[in-house]
């Protein structure tokens, strides 16, 4: 299987630099991926470097803990795409999901979704119960969001298969994309077998 057009090829490192960024897009231009996915100072950077190779750039945003508030994530997305982003990957207000504050889960994904780029929502799956999981799916689905996605890659785990077959579940016509963890070919089909139509992964795959 040619995996190339399913891979968000990520570096969100703090001490990420501008050269490390330009490898990044070498990358993923000579090996046709979805997306490059960066912190927002790069957005720009990314798309001038990237220009013509029908590889999108992606952005994260309220990352990593989704804890910023609605105001915030709306103004750094809107921010992001005036830059280039094509795609926004946001974090979903952990909190609230384990308060079960459902109308605030989805006030705070549209206002993101409100962009007008692809957005995908960030659950965080290792902090939460698998009904948690499934609910979360449920709440992106009714605010508009176009895909749910695991994991950061920097909290307490990564992806599960368990995981991505109850957001399938639940997550109506949304994609889902794996993400924590997955650092080799056979790791990553798996997850695309059980419904992944991304990866996200820092590994040259």
């Amino acid at each position: 299987m040619d995996i190339s057009k399913y891979i968000d090829f990520t570096n969100l490192k703090a001490d990420a630099t501008t050269d490390d960024v330009k490898r990044l897009c070498a990358v993923a231009r000579e090996r046709g991926y979805a997306s490059v996915c960066v912190n927002s100072r790069y957005v720009s950077l990314c798309k001038k470097e990237l220009a013509g190779s029908g590889v999108k750039v992606a952005c994260v945003v309220g990352f990593p803990l989704g804890a910023a508030s609605t105001a915030a994530k709306a103004f750094e997305a809107k921010k992001a795409v005036e830059d280039g982003a094509d795609e926004i990957d946001t974090v979903i207000a952990v909190g609230a999901v384990k308060e079960r504050d459902f109308g605030y889960v989805e006030e705070d994904v549209r206002a993101v979704v409100a962009c007008g780029a692809t957005v995908k929502v960030i659950l965080e799956t290792c902090l939460l119960t698998d009904e948690e999981i499934a609910l979360a799916s449920a709440a992106c689905a009714r605010a508009g969001a176009d895909f749910v996605k695991t994991s950061t890659g920097f909290s307490t785990g990564g992806a599960t298969l368990r995981a991505v077959e109850i957001m399938k579940a639940n997550c109506g016509n949304c994609g889902i994309k794996a993400s924590g963890g997955i650092k080799d070919y056979d790791t990553a089909t798996a997850f695309i077998n059980a419904g992944a139509s991304r990866i996200g992964t820092s590994t040259k795959l």
